[in-house]
């Protein structure tokens, strides 16, 4: 599949980042508002797939390649692990909330779920992108 239309085209370049943004924002504000690192991960790689939509599985790739994909899923794993363990290195309890609280409202005022949000964000993109990718592997084979 090369592609789509002018207006699929169009329409996935100029929403992608705006979709990328607004997943960005769910994970930030996670804490706050509905959302957090599941629901923003999804909308993240919906980007993902407006570009594979509208310009083909080898676009989507150039911007966001499998191995960029595997290599950010262990990141967000690592960061998972290392939240989860700062609280023991600091002499707390595992997943003990070190990162002081703030006010409540702000966007720093929820401790470890910030970090915990943005590691699962880039865990569930990232996964969900290697999903696809093995599908569309999977389906390019078959085509053959």
């Amino acid at each position: 599949m090369a592609g789509m239309t002018l207006i699929v085209k169009t329409a996935s370049r100029l929403l992608s980042p705006f979709v990328l943004l607004f997943g960005i924002y769910i994970v930030l504000h996670g804490h706050l508002t509905p959302g957090g690192g599941f629901p923003g991960g999804v909308i993240i790689v919906a980007a993902i797939v407006m570009l594979l939509l509208g310009y083909g599985a080898e676009a989507a790739k150039a911007k966001f390649s499998p191995l960029q994909a595997s290599v950010s899923e262990n990141i967000g794993s690592l960061i998972l692990v290392a939240t989860g363990l700062l609280g023991l290195f600091l002499g707390f309890n595992f997943m003990k909330n070190a990162i002081p609280l703030g006010t409540t409202g702000n966007l720093y005022s929820a401790g470890i779920i910030i970090p915990l949000n943005i590691g699962v964000g880039i865990k569930v993109a990232a996964g969900l992108a290697v999903i696809l990718y093995a599908m569309l592997t999977a389906f390019e084979e078959e085509e053959k």
